[in-house]
């Protein structure tokens, strides 16, 4: 201890001891340390300043500044050595993140000091005591010492403040746990992890995760030691002395587990490690911390739970993405609620269980009939809410005395949780622990509702991967991992053997999923067919999202069962999205009955209640929500297994309404629309008139474009068309000739006899052309998606080769849309781009494929009100008043050639290619699909110029692929010689390092072809597969094995564009259009 001295006197003898050290020109960094500890020592009256050069080297600040009174920390100091700049030390990630995270922090390179507080990027206060002159001699600044005794009477003022709200506690606690992880990832990076560390990192590795890397492990070891020693904290209630000590006393002892870990991390090894200061500091926090005031609202009704809203807070100040990455969120009480009371009627109504979750029956074996699992338990929000609802009817009877021996042997025994975090699996347990010992009641009804854990009783919460296979074996290890190995095989008993009837919860929602295992995803392979055939999605990664895994798992736990009940609050996306069809077909193939109610709230998609009012969401997430409740009955022999049948339900409108409803209704009550889903999509939402209105808003494409024609039609394409003009000039001639005859030509081009066409009448026909005249007929034609022929264009052997495609495209530069006005096809996918006559089974086989071209060549002829001018150019084919409803609201003027500048003006081709960027959005094909499978598509316009610009760009984009006009780009290899034929089509999609073959013969295959390419649809043909199979038992041309990689290139960049469409437009507000 320093006793505090005359401040210019402290400053003087400090500067002398600087201009010293630096004029026997060895000093470092570390030489002048001694310096300041003394110099703060003492202008800072009751503090201590404080250098542990260990921590310091392993990544921690070289200076902490603490109470004298109470030992506690008040601010940190970080030096540089003198000379080196200190703009450049503050952009360094260390600086960054002290900045960040520490409150109270001084950094300095000896003779200049920058004050930072609570995260602020510029400094509080600044002073410089001296420069270092060209002779090396320090010399004062002018007012530098007043200002650096004002700096440092502000930095030792700010001492540490009493907390008494779960927010500020969660915030500080976060910041300094960062601290803590930081640090020990630097100790592994640098290979100074101590064995504490690496132990324990190799237990989780070994037992429960087998990727955990070392960065996670330290999220792993920093959260839960922040939550071990805030569960410590709130159990010891009203402890005045609280330290680590006294912390290893009051975890829960429902935990045995967490006990040992939290006894090993934090025992006297912790001492040694680089972080035991940011321990030392989230101590000091939370003996800071007012309990009483924090635990005000426990289990109050109406209000958020301090301790969820804790951890919530916690981990969203500790790393948002991590939390996103897990889908942790705050269940409302009133959705806990509504699940829960629905569950209890359910078990009653259902299963003949009078008692529904407060049911003690056993069964022939002894075993609990009522066994509920939360297989994502998170902080125990959906078990805390069933021993509240059960302990409720035991108070309404007034059965005080009845409740202790109930809960050991009847309610206890038939509770489960599963949780992979450790920090939530801390919470869990510690908020259980407080309900049971019925801290969350009024203090005059504790005492008689308080339950005592006997010896050696625990909760049945777990530390586990519950997607992990419930099949693993696990060895006996010894030491950390040994008390790992043992949570986990608790669990797997629970996961396969136990008949488990509830499975209840919040699984998490995560698009990018952080579960791989094989067995998981073997289970959810169920999902990718339909109707006994693959879904051949584009991007099936929805699938793969955690909510998906986690209804599978529960899904595959009842059927374990043979009955039971699934009750789940997700992500609402599996209702009415395509990817989820097979999904879907599954759960009604598996349960009896399902009710759904659909919570909405999809900020994504900014719903918004029928009667134009807001809709939020119950959680605090842009992500919609629902409610789904599965209920597998017990299989009586001899039945056979119906479809199940389905009930929804809506809830639009304010947060606030949707809780008071849920609040007030369950299963029992709420007005239920019976659903009968359908193949192909086997929707789970009503069908919406909303939603046919919304689609019908839009421009009807032969409104739109009124000139359009059904393709072409020879009925005797294969006398009529030919792969290469040569061919087809080569069959003229064959035809002219009278080598052959008749029937002889009929059997060879399979053109037979009809009531408006003989084949005799045609080759007459053709002798009367000279033979220039006849080669001036063949035309080059899209036949199909991305596959040119030649076709004679001409009523001699075509039957209807269509007038409008002779004037508008022969020998013209044009573009058409093309599309079929109704289809069977399981999905819409008939748009398709062409600048080519195109036939009548352009896009389908059966379904008559129409084209809409761009262009009109009427010579100066005017066609109705089509044309804007007198030309014997083009003419748009468009009509006026569709051209002017979109200019009014693009605010542009209309150009009747090409495109516009999409600034001042736009023009024919950019309405084409928005059209076109629209008619490919997965999202506009999904939401108006049961509507495109009807009738022609109509046009949603927007008024939104960016994404109109966006939308134009994307379109010419995937014209110029489909015309192959684009680049080349694939990766698509021919690798092995052969004769080059057709002789089969068969794929092999990608296994382990072998990647997606197309094979054509025993000995040619085309290679790379990525599974969702070789599945691509247009219209009614897989692409890749049609292509080669129109040329079965032929040799392929040069050109062709060109063309076939090309047109996989084309394919899978329509695929990258199709997802970036869909996202252009989901951030301009998603659909419908504005």
């Amino acid at each position: 201890m320093v006793k505090a001295v005359d401040p210019a006197e402290a400053l003087s003898r400090y500067l002398k001891e600087v201009q010293n050290a630096l004029q026997r020109g060895r000093a470092t960094e570390h030489t002048y340390r001694p310096f300041l500890v003394g110099l703060f020592n003492s202008l800072a009256p009751g503090t201590l300043t404080t250098n542990e050069p260990k921590r310091s080297a392993a990544g921690a600040p070289d200076f902490v500044v603490t109470t004298l009174k109470f030992d506690f920390s008040i601010g940190y100091i970080e030096a540089k050595d003198l000379g080196l700049s200190l703009d450049d030390a503050l952009a360094t990630e260390q600086l960054a993140r002290y900045r960040r995270h520490l409150p109270n922090l001084l950094v300095t390179d000896y003779l200049e000091f920058r004050w930072f507080v609570g995260g602020e990027k510029n400094p509080r206060l600044t002073a410089r005591l001296a420069h270092v002159g060209s002779s090396g001699k320090l010399i004062p600044d002018a007012g530098g010492q007043a200002a650096f005794l004002a700096l440092v009477r502000e930095f030792a003022a700010r001492t540490p403040e009493g907390i008494s709200a779960p927010e500020p506690l969660a915030e500080r606690m976060a910041a300094l746990a960062h601290l803590v992880h930081d640090l020990i990832v630097d100790a592994f990076r640098t290979g100074q992890a101590s064995p504490l560390l690496r132990d324990w990192h190799r237990a989780f590795e070994q037992t429960l995760l087998p990727d955990l890397t070392e960065a996670d492990f330290a999220d792993m070891f920093a959260q839960t030691l922040a939550y071990g020693l805030f569960s410590a904290r709130i159990m010891g209630g009203g402890v005045k002395h609280f330290d680590r000590a006294s912390a290893q006393k009051h975890i829960p002892k429902t935990n045995p587990f967490l006990r040992d870990f939290f006894y090993l991390i934090t025992g006297p090894g912790l001492d040694d490690e680089p972080f035991a200061g940011f321990v030392a500091d989230i101590v000091q926090t939370l003996s800071l911390t007012d309990v009483y005031a924090l635990l005000e609202n426990f289990g109050r009704r109406g209000t958020r739970d301090p301790m969820l809203h804790f951890y919530e807070t916690f981990l969203g100040a500790y790393d948002p993405k991590l939390r996103e990455l897990r889908g942790v969120y705050y269940t409302p009480e009133p959705v806990v609620g509504w699940l829960v009371r629905s569950v209890d009627a359910l078990l009653k109504s259902h299963f003949s269980l009078k008692a529904g979750l407060e049911d003690a029956s056993r069964d022939a074996q002894g075993q609990h009939r009522v066994l509920v699992l939360d297989p994502a338990t998170g902080t125990a929000t959906f078990l805390y809410a069933v021993i509240r609802f059960v302990r409720g009817r035991f108070q309404k009877r007034n059965d005080a005395g009845q409740w202790p021996g109930y809960v050991h042997r009847d309610l206890l025994p038939r509770l489960f949780g599963f949780e992979l975090l450790m920090a939530p699996y801390a919470v869990a347990h510690f908020k259980l622990g407080l309900e049971l010992a019925a801290r969350d009641l009024d203090e005059l009804w504790r005492e008689q509702w308080a339950y005592e854990f006997h010896p050696g009783e625990r909760l049945n919460i777990f530390l586990t991967n519950t997607l992990d296979d419930a099949g693993h074996k696990f060895q006996q290890l010894l030491g950390p991992a040994g008390a790992i190995s043992a949570e986990a095989q608790a669990a797997a008993a629970v996961k396969s053997k136990l008949p488990v009837l509830v499975v209840m919860g919040n699984p998490p929602y995560s698009g990018h999923s952080a579960n791989h295992g094989e067995w998981i995803s073997g289970l959810v392979r169920d999902y990718y067919f339909v109707d006994g055939k693959p879904l051949g999605e584009r991007n099936s990664k929805w699938l793969q999202d955690d909510y998906v895994k986690f209804i599978r798992w529960a899904q595959w736990r009842l059927d374990q069962t043979g009955s039971g009940i699934l009750a789940f609050v997700t992500n609402h996306g599996y209702l009415d999205n395509p990817t989820f069809r097979g999904m879907r077909q599954q759960l009604m193939q598996s349960f009896d009955e399902i009710w759904l109610v659909d919570l909405h709230g999809n900020a994504k998609r900014k719903e918004t209640a029928p009667d134009g009012g807001d809709d939020n969401n119950v959680f605090d997430i842009q992500q919609g929500v629902a409610l789904g409740i599965f209920v597998k009955l017990p299989v009586e022999s001899g039945t056979k297994k119906r479809p199940a049948k389905v009930r929804h339900a809506h809830l639009w409108g304010k947060r606030a309404d949707k809780y008071a409803w849920l609040d007030a209704h369950d299963v029992t009550d709420t007005k239920w629309t019976p659903l009968k889903p359908q193949s192909p999509h086997h929707l789970f939402i009503p069908q919406d008139l909303r939603l046919k209105v919304e689609f019908e808003a839009g421009w009807k494409i032969t409104e739109m474009m009124p000139v359009n024609v059904l393709g072409f039609q020879t009925h005797r394409d294969g006398l009529a068309i030919a792969a290469t003009r040569d061919a087809l000039s080569d069959r003229l001639i064959e035809l002219r000739q009278a080598v052959a005859s008749d029937a002889e030509l009929a059997g060879k081009y399979g053109a037979s006899d009809s009531a408006h066409w003989k084949l005799g009448r045609a080759r007459e026909a053709l002798r009367a052309l000279t033979l220039d005249g006849a080669e001036r007929k063949i035309q080059e034609v899209s036949y199909r998606p991305f596959d040119n022929r030649w076709c004679f264009f001409s009523e001699e052997l075509a039957d209807r080769p269509r007038r409008e495609l002779k004037q508008h495209f022969v020998g013209l530069d044009n573009l058409a849309l093309n599309f079929v006005r109704q289809t069977k096809a399981a999905a819409w996918r008939h748009a398709f781009a062409s600048a080519l006559p195109t036939p009548a089974v352009f896009l389908e086989i059966k379904d008559g494929s129409s084209v809409f071209p761009l262009y009109l060549y009427p010579n100066g002829k005017r066609l109705g009100e089509l044309i804007v001018e007198e030309s014997d150019g083009p003419t748009p084919n468009l009509a006026p008043k569709f051209i002017g409803e979109f200019s009014a609201k693009l605010e542009l003027r209309f150009i009747p050639l090409g495109a516009g500048d999409r600034k001042k003006t736009f023009g024919p081709e950019d309405v084409l290619h928005y059209a076109y960027a629209i008619f490919h959005a997965p999202g506009y094909r999904t939401r108006y699909a049961e509507f495109l499978r009807r009738d022609f598509p109509r046009l949603p316009l927007t008024a939104n110029l960016k994404l109109f610009r966006q939308l134009c760009g994307f379109g010419k984009d995937l014209v110029d692929l489909h015309l192959l006009r684009a680049t080349d780009k694939h990766t698509v290899s021919f690798p092995a010689k052969g004769t080059d034929t057709v002789n089969e089509v068969t794929y092999t999609p990608p296994q382990g390092s072998e990647p997606g073959r197309v094979r054509i013969n025993g000995e040619q295959h085309f290679e790379n072809i990525p599974p969702e390419v070789w599945a691509f649809h247009v219209g009614g043909y897989q692409v890749c597969e049609r292509w080669l199979k129109d040329r079965r038992g032929r040799q392929l041309t040069i050109d062709e094995r060109a063309t076939y990689p090309r047109i996989v290139g084309a394919l899978a960049e329509t695929l990258r564009l199709q997802v970036e469409i869909d996202a252009a437009i989901a951030t301009a507000g998603g659909w419908p259009l504005q």
